[in-house]
């Protein structure tokens, strides 16, 4: 049987206790749940500040640790799968269920019951709250400070049309690995769309290509996906697409005819998936 590297749990001969007879591997450890409690956190691929962001994880969002290297934590993603490495200081060894989530693109959070008083953050749409006390106006989260509530739906609730949610985030930078709301690559950008309407989404476009049902090349809808070799669009319109893009680098609309045509002159060829989520 063959495994995803980017989705088992394993380094190095040592691997995750729940694959003892399933992975090979010279010793097998329990995984421990952490908590994501930074705004953003990077998931690198190798245990230094300088590796590659792989993934991101958010506010909330809970990590399988297995081992430790100096200041950072080599794990899973519970919510996407992905295994990285992720600097110890974003996490805490207590993990709270969430009440509730993050369904504006980006909020605040505020020290004290008060939109004066001084604001950490931004946290990101998805990201993952519990919130204890309210006011009329904001919610309060003891890890991270007070919210306003408008920017706040509880868990259970989702947004309705993951196409809409892409389009907010036009003009933000790419970044690569990212899912936050002030940087994301192209299969960010869907995941954290599909994501906020309670549709599961796996981290990587060609993972992605899985989605749902094949859609018809030739009549292609609102939130239908475009894949090419290493990138992802989603069609907003039978004609136009939004996609987070090194070209741009930025979430911009484009025609799919005229990025077909772009693409393919910068040797990237045509799409080789269409997909209905």
């Amino acid at each position: 049987m063959n495994f995803d590297p980017r989705l088992t749990l394993q380094r190095d001969g040592v691997a995750d206790a729940r694959l003892e007879g399933v992975l090979k591997a010279a010793r097998y450890v329990a995984a421990r749940a952490a908590q994501v409690t930074a705004p953003a956190t990077a998931l690198r691929a190798a245990p230094e500040a300088r590796a590659e962001q792989l993934d991101q994880l958010l506010f909330g969002e809970v990590f399988e640790r297995l081992e430790s290297v100096g200041n950072f934590v080599f794990g899973q993603a519970s919510r996407d799968g992905y295994v990285g490495w992720i600097d110890a200081a974003a996490l805490s060894d207590e993990v709270v269920a969430p009440t509730h989530w993050v369904s504006a693109l980006r909020a605040y959070a505020f020290d004290d019951a008060s939109i004066k008083a001084p604001a950490r953050g931004p946290l990101s749409l998805n990201a993952l709250v519990a919130i204890e006390e309210e006011t009329e106006t904001l919610a309060r989260d003891p890890r991270v400070g007070w919210i306003a509530k408008t920017h706040l739906s509880p868990i259970g609730t989702t947004l309705d049309d993951p196409a809409s949610v892409a389009l907010a985030h036009l003009g933000t930078p790419y970044l690569w690995g990212g899912r936050e709301s002030t940087g994301l690559d192209c299969s960010g950008l869907i995941q954290q769309s599909l994501f906020a309407c309670g549709l599961a989404c796996p981290r990587d476009s060609d993972q992605q290509e899985a989605l749902g049902a094949p859609a018809p090349a030739d009549a292609l809808a609102r939130g239908d996906l475009v894949f090419w070799k290493g990138h992802v669009a989603m069609m907003i319109d039978p004609e136009r697409m939004v996609h987070a893009n090194a070209f741009h680098m930025a979430v911009a609309v484009e025609t799919l005819a005229g990025a077909r045509a772009r693409i393919a002159d910068r040797g990237g060829g045509e799409p080789v998936a269409f997909r209905r989520p």
